[in-house]
């Protein structure tokens, strides 16, 4: 992994699909810029997988929570735990880190969380399983019911982690400190100079579908949703609505004492969620 700063992007110099002369895949570290369907920049960063024999075939695409990006000391250290199940993409969200274009914080996300499906694909795994926390587990739940068809860019299982299941939810002090972040003028400079996030002007027009409108096209892929009993910004209906959503096909997993997102997760549950994602990723 890269140690370089956040600000620094280059680009990979070997293919997806580069070979070894025996004829198997030749999988090595790799950073670039992708490009979104709608044109935007998206760093994204690839490690092999240190894994035992038949899980190579496997790949985690992390998507952060706001305010999150690629080189973030929490984004990494979930990255370096699934290492041990499989090989992992992070990527910074638009407006995030060395990313371009402005968050929209999870609308047009999916089209970022595709690209990087699609790359992670061209590396030779067969299988990918996305994984979302906050933010991101609104986008992998969005991402999955739209892209289902899309043999480049879909999923094979989900995780989604502290996922809010509605949008406009301002029950709790973070999130109303969040929404004004969001949605004044004051909260978008606070956003962009204290946070590193550059945060869109403009309202959700059309407003996009919901997580929990979301849940039930993803069938018949695996759904994992996990949450804390203790999260500060969502409480329990909303991991409840979730999973009611999904039926059969979805599993949840309320975690005690957990509170919010990547910053919550401690190593247990990652191992735990990778073993989850080596067994029911096909």
């Amino acid at each position: 992994m890269s140690n370089r700063p956040a600000g620094h992007v280059a680009r990979s110099t070997i293919r997806p699909n580069a070979e070894t002369p025996g004829g198997t895949k030749r999988r090595t570290p790799a950073r670039t810029l992708l490009h979104t369907s709608d044109g935007v920049r998206i760093d994204a960063v690839y490690e092999p997988g240190a894994t035992a024999h038949g899980a190579s075939d496997l790949v985690f695409v992390v998507a952060h929570g706001f305010t999150g990006d690629a080189d973030r000391p929490h984004v990494r250290r979930i990255a370096e735990a699934f290492t041990r199940h499989g090989s992992v993409v992070t990527f910074s969200f638009r407006g995030h880190g060395a990313s371009g274009g402005r968050s929209t914080v999870g609308d047009r996300e999916v089209l970022d969380l595709a690209a990087a499906v699609t790359w992670a694909r061209g590396f030779g795994h067969a299988r990918v399983v996305t994984v979302g926390f906050s933010m991101g587990g609104s986008v992998v739940l969005r991402h999955a019911a739209l892209y289902g068809d899309d043999s480049d860019a879909r999923t094979d299982a989900v995780v989604s982690v502290s996922s809010p299941a509605r949008w406009y939810y301002r029950g709790t002090a973070p999130m109303r400190r969040l929404h004004w972040l969001v949605m004044r003028p004051a909260g978008r400079l606070v956003g962009r100079y204290g946070m590193r996030t550059r945060i869109h002007h403009r309202d959700w027009d059309p407003v996009p579908l919901s997580p929990v409108e979301a849940v039930p096209r993803i069938a018949p892929r695996p759904l994992l949703v996990v949450h804390g009993d203790r999260d500060g910004y969502f409480p329990l209906d909303h991991p409840r609505m979730l999973a009611e959503a999904a039926g059969d096909h979805g599993e949840l997993w309320v975690e005690p004492g957990m509170g919010h997102a990547e910053h919550a997760s401690g190593e247990g549950l990652l191992r735990r969620i990778g073993d989850w994602a080596v067994a029911r990723a096909g």
